[in-house]
């Protein structure tokens, strides 16, 4: 697992295992049964869908490196005293975007990200609908495969775009944050010109800022760790970053509980964000 060559063949295991996922999601998505929605404590919606991808995911990563526990969004905790052993371990959410699985939008997916030490080293997020996989391991970039086949990708450079009058692409949640976001967004036009916003639901949001399709993604709402890790990888392995609001790379596993901060998902590094998000 150390070599470069062995994270490339555990992405490619992994790739498998998010696609098992992803078609049983779609057998629920496409049956023509009345979609049951159930509510958990922490009042999130759980779907027939959420538990069929969990027990996909769950059992064979388990299996894919000894003694590496899974935690899921599906599953009992565990306590902070049990996980803050875990040098190394698989976060899993199942399915990513279930408000947006419900509204059938298809901006939901599979996410499963390896991390060492608190670092996410190692992320797929599979998208059923679409059948597009995006996946990257530290060392060896980040990738994106779909019908046509696969590319590398990478985050994008700012100046060139602000240089030639493009707008700042922006890309935020569709159901959370919208005021904060909106006052970023005046910010960000008085310092740099026009800014133009894409809404969408899920990790995909984070995949566009990887792949060179947007230059920033604001999180300003909660979300916890599997909502994260798994784009995370991606997002670091194509050049761009994740940052908390004091501008700290995101980190896993580091207190009891698994909400992360809210965070600033950035393309291009080498542009100073800080003093613009930090106003």
């Amino acid at each position: 697992m150390d070599t470069a060559l062995d994270k490339k063949t555990l992405v490619e295991q992994v790739i498998g295992i998010c696609a098992r996922a992803g078609e049983a999601i779609l057998d629920v998505y496409h049956s023509s049964a009345e979609l049951e929605v159930d509510t958990k404590a922490d009042d999130s919606p759980v779907t027939a869908a959420d538990l069929a991808a969990h027990a996909v995911l769950a059992p064979a990563l388990a299996q894919l490196l000894d003694g590496v526990p899974v935690l899921s969004e599906e599953q009992e905790m565990p306590s902070f005293e049990e996980r803050s052993r875990w040098q190394r371990y698989w976060i899993v959410d199942p399915l990513d975007g279930t408000k947006e699985f419900i509204r059938r939008t298809g901006e939901f997916t599979v996410n499963v990200a390896l991390i060492e030490n608190g670092e996410p080293v190692l992320g797929v997020v599979h998208v059923p609908v679409l059948n597009i996989t995006y996946a990257g391991s530290r060392g060896n970039g980040a990738f994106k495969r779909d019908a046509e086949g696969e590319r590398e990708i990478r985050a994008r450079r700012l100046q060139p775009r602000l240089n030639a009058g493009e707008a700042v692409e922006l890309v935020a949640s569709r159901s959370h944050g919208a005021g904060a976001v909106d006052r970023l967004v005046e910010r960000i036009e008085s310092d740099l010109g026009t800014v133009a916003c894409k809404n969408m639901g899920s990790s995909l949001k984070l995949c566009l800022v990887a792949e060179g399709a947007a230059d920033l993604y604001p999180r300003l709402a909660p979300t916890c760790e599997w909502d994260t890790a798994a784009a995370q990888a991606v997002v670091e392995a194509a050049g761009g970053i994740v940052v908390d609001e004091q501008f700290e790379l995101l980190r896993y596993n580091r207190k009891d509980s698994l909400l992360n901060p809210f965070f600033y998902v950035i393309g291009d590094p080498s542009y100073d964000w800080r003093e613009l998000l930090t106003k």
